[in-house]
């Protein structure tokens, strides 16, 4: 219920919470549920999975929807690790833990297929990451300004280094990912490109973040595989 689990046999050493911004990606949620459940049982990790969906027709908002579900996610637990998982990504490899590294913020989606397994630019922060709550709040969140696909993984990368950290990688042979709406055409005519950002992230981070985020949550209802964050 809520998408909540914990081992029914022995106590889990760690509690992750898997935070998935969504719009419109019925299908994609279906899988990704059909694949996640098994996938972080058999890590024995105590886990919750929340969808924080956008509601209306304006730009979609992925940044924001996040520090939404951070804020609303540490209202029931004191999670050790804070997943961001995209909804239309799926991991291949058991041995790829859903835990934060210690120190750092740690990038789990080092090799999606849609890339042919390799990074496409050393910045990328996208797909699949993971930070403690002490990281997220240290790097004040992601920012709250970028309304449409795209750029905000670079500002995120910017402002985790302006915190004093750095990025930590999953390595590539367990950081696998399978992409569901790799359109093969469209890829081949058009090869995939880094957004370029329209913010000046050194000067923004500390004001647009987890402290100025501002929205009305319309519910929260628990669902049998998933707890969903409606929001305006």
């Amino acid at each position: 219920s809520g998408g909540h689990y914990r081992p029914p046999h022995c106590f889990a050493r760690y509690k992750s919470a898997i935070l998935v911004a969504y719009r419109n990606q019925e299908k994609y949620l279906h899988h990704l549920l059909y694949y996640i459940h098994p996938f972080l049982q058999r890590q024995q990790l105590s886990y919750t999975i929340y969808l924080i969906e956008q509601v209306g027709t304006g730009s979609f908002n992925r940044a924001k929807l996040l520090n939404v579900g951070v804020r609303e996610a540490m209202k029931d637990e004191d999670w050790d690790c804070l997943v961001l998982h995209d909804v239309d990504l799926v991991p291949e490899n058991d041995y790829n833990l859903y835990i934060c590294d210690e120190y750092y913020p740690k990038h789990m989606a080092s090799a999606m297929d849609k890339f042919q397994y390799t990074l496409p630019y050393k910045t990328f922060f996208g797909g699949v990451s993971a930070l403690t709550p002490d990281h997220y709040m240290k790097m004040n969140g992601f920012p709250n300004t970028y309304w449409g696909d795209g750029g905000e993984n670079d500002d995120i990368a910017t402002r985790i280094q302006l915190a004093g950290m750095k990025i930590v990688r999953t390595s590539p042979h367990l950081g696998r990912y399978k992409v569901m709406n790799y359109d093969e055409e469209t890829e081949m005519q058009e090869p995939w490109r880094r957004p370029t950002s329209q913010h000046n992230t050194r000067k923004t981070w500390k004001a647009d973040g987890m402290n100025s985020l501002q929205f009305r949550l319309l519910s929260r209802t628990k669902h049998p595989l998933y707890t969903k964050i409606t929001v305006d």
